[in-house]
């Protein structure tokens, strides 16, 4: 399978999110060409500040293969890491990460910062952004158009 066909499981993944009303943000875990783990962004369902589908997916990458160590990994998110789970990347020792959309206003995968291939830490990581760009980009401006919209609505029938 190619990055974009790991993308679009993590799209799938995202897509569950949204339907949760959660930021549709989806990751996935690819050990020796199998899927070892799938998450989606769990924030207001958990109230956990760590509920992010990249920190979810390193847990449960953990638990699959009984190490916190997770080289011979690849991480597949919809969209640039932020600070948080950048360093939960490096933490887990993830040697490639392949991204969606940029996010101009957290990313720490080039955007804002490069924590992933900053070399004063021990490790760096194989960067990929910008795959699937338009599709991961299209989900999160649609989910948040109709957030604004629904408080609209809301600010008015008061």
């Amino acid at each position: 399978m190619t990055d974009e066909d790991y993308m679009e499981l993590a799209l799938a993944e995202a897509m569950k999110a949204e339907q949760l009303g959660e930021v549709p943000i989806g990751a996935i875990l690819v050990y020796q060409d199998q899927v070892v783990a799938r998450a989606f962004n769990l924030r207001e369902t958990l109230q956990t500040t760590a509920s992010h589908a990249e920190m979810l997916v390193i847990d449960k990458g953990n638990e699959k293969i009984s190490s916190w160590r997770l080289e011979n990994c690849t991480l597949y998110v919809t969209l640039e890491p932020c600070p948080m789970c950048a360093g939960a990347i490096l933490q887990a020792r993830i040697p490639r990460v392949v991204f969606g959309a940029y996010d101009p206003k957290s990313g720490c995968a080039g955007s804002i910062i490069n924590i992933l291939e900053n070399h004063h830490f021990n490790h760096q990581v194989d960067l990929r952004g910008g795959v699937l760009n338009e599709a991961c980009s299209q989900l999160l401006k649609g989910f948040f158009k109709k957030l604004r919209e629904e408080k609209k609505l809301s600010k008015s029938s008061h």
